[in-house]
């Protein structure tokens, strides 16, 4: 599920966050994925805790940018999801496992195979989380589904279901006749 479609407003606020640091957008789009995330929660598991795990970043980029844009968000999103009453926790459950290139330009195909095995669990993952809690992906912008997908195929082997894909927007996809 995703708050918007990656266009206008919120793709502009998405990247001024991302790559300017305007630090204050973390508010609004956290709220973004508060509200995606309580939706999701909604239809797969009212009343059980909730484990947010954000799509890690490569340090490389984390290092370019000076932050860590999607964790900074997942936070608030979380913090916003305490005060509505629901047991949250931000688990960085994901690290990279292996170099892809840029995905940019990439269609959904080629970026499946960039991002095969990308990702891996840290181990013992599963014993750090609350019993019965309803995982869920976070990422800020879903193209194609493939980075989701890899984070599932990577918590899905460490034995964590994963219930569901949060974000702050998505781009419309286009299909070609």
């Amino acid at each position: 599920m995703a708050g918007g479609d990656y266009a206008g407003l919120l793709k502009t606020m998405v990247n001024a966050h991302k790559e300017d640091r305007v630090l204050a957008l973390a508010t609004p789009l956290g709220d973004v994925l508060a509200d995606v995330a309580a939706d999701l929660v909604a239809a797969v598991g009212p009343g059980r805790p909730v484990v947010l795990v954000p799509v890690p970043s490569r340090r490389r980029v984390v290092r370019g940018r000076g932050h860590d844009p999607l964790l900074r968000v997942t936070r608030h999103a979380a913090r916003r999801l305490r005060v509505r009453g629901t047991r949250v926790v931000v688990r960085r459950l994901l690290l990279p496992a292996g170099r892809v290139r840029d995905q940019a330009g990439l269609d959904a195909g080629a970026r499946a195979e960039n991002l095969a095995g990308s990702l891996r669990c840290r181990p013992g993952a599963a014993r750090s989380l609350p019993e019965g809690a309803v995982v869920v992906v976070v990422d800020d912008v879903v193209t194609t589904g493939s980075t989701a997908r890899e984070a599932q195929r990577a918590l899905e082997a460490e034995r964590l279901a994963v219930q569901g894909i949060a974000a702050v927007a998505a781009t419309r996809r286009r299909f070609v006749r």
